[in-house]
Order: C-alpha cells, then sequence, then structure tokens
C-alpha cells in the first residue's frame, strides 16, 4: 500500500517553461533501468547538472529559495514520449503535486499511477501561482483532493480541479490498480460465480 493522500499543504518549485517534455524530464539514456529507484537523482538531469556533474546553480531545484513537494509548471507539461520514467524521476524526487494549465495526457495518466497528482488549473491562475511564489518563495499552497481544490494561501483564492473518479478513490485510500483489485477480490469472485 502506497502513501495515501489527501490535503496536502506545502511551498513550491516554480519551473515557469511551456512545453516542458518527458526527455527534458528524464534524458533518454537514463531509460535502461526498469527500477524505480534513483530515478530522483537525475529528474532534470541536463538542467541541474554540468557535464562534469557539478551542480548548475542557476536551476531552480539547485536554489536553496524554493523547496517543497508541489512543482509548479508552465503550459503543457509531459508532452513528448510515453515513458513512464518521467513520472518516476517526479515521484522519486518528492513531489506529490505537479500543477499546471495543461498535461499531455499520457504523462497526466502516469503521475497519477505513480502517487503524483497532475492539477490543471486555468492560465489566469497559474500565473497568480508562479506571481505570488517569485514575490514570496515561501507562498503555500493547499490541495485539497477529497474536496478537489487548489489555494493560493497567499491571495486566499481557490480554483476547483477535476480527476477521474475511480483514480481519486485510489489516490486517496493509498491503491494501485492491483491493490484495488485485491481489495475487491471477493465482489470479483461472486461476480463470476453469477455469471457462469
Amino acid at each position: 500500500m502506497k502513501q495515501k493522500f489527501n490535503v496536502i499543504t506545502s511551498t513550491c518549485v516554480p519551473l515557469p517553461l511551456e512545453n516542458v517534455d518527458t526527455d527534458q524530464i528524464i534524458p533518454a539514456r537514463f531509460l535502461k533501468a526498469t527500477d524505480k529507484a534513483g530515478f530522483g537523482d537525475n529528474l532534470f538531469r541536463d538542467w541541474r547538472y554540468n557535464e562534469d556533474g557539478t551542480l548548475k546553480k542557476d536551476f531552480v531545484l539547485n536554489d536553496p529559495t524554493y523547496s517543497g513537494c508541489i512543482l509548479v509548471a508552465g503550459k503543457n507539461f509531459g508532452s513528448g514520449s510515453s515513458r513512464e520514467h518521467a513520472a518516476w524521476a517526479i515521484a522519486g524526487y518528492g513531489f506529490r503535486v505537479v500543477i499546471s494549465s495543461f498535461f499531455a495526457d499520457i504523462h497526466k495518466n502516469n503521475e497519477l499511477n505513480n502517487f503524483v497528482l497532475p492539477v490543471v488549473v486555468s492560465e489566469p491562475f497559474l500565473k497568480e501561482l508562479f506571481d505570488s511564489i517569485s514575490a514570496n518563495p515561501k507562498t503555500e499552497v493547499e490541495v485539497d483532493l477529497p474536496n478537489q481544490t487548489v489555494t493560493n494561501k497567499s491571495t486566499g483564492r481557490s480554483e476547483c480541479f477535476e480527476i477521474n473518479a475511480y483514480k481519486k478513490h485510489c489516490l486517496m485510500n493509498g491503491l494501485d490498480d492491483i491493490d484495488y483489485l485485491i481489495q475487491n477480490k471477493d465482489k470479483i469472485e461472486a461476480w463470476e460465480q453469477l455469471n457462469r
């Protein structure tokens, strides 16, 4: 069973870039692994590190000013190839939520399958979040999964977000698809008996 998801309140890491694709999230050379361990270390690898392995001080993940388990990203996040490794890297780094005004569909589902909540907000609300975080890096955002709301704590403004009811149930109960099936084993077996 995975970590249950309810209400998360956190400071944010801003990434105000549009069209961030999965190759930027996790470069193709790291896709040989079949285990999720260690992927967080290579999240945004080519933006985070110089060729000699030293940190690029001007990249946001290397800036101690910003921290938290919420990534606020520009429009069209997770485009490009469908690699699930991109979601592994985001989860492995420690992000629980990614907020954007638009996600590529496959990447959005990959995040949900890896217990990262993709929250779609309007472009004006996204801009407000970036502005608030820029003005005060200690700005907190509250993501309330039961009520499907996201709130900018510095302005008090909220927006509702959509989520598939099944995925919401799984996140709130810490279940992946297999856990869900196991939890419903008796119902499945009863249905099979009735339909023989």
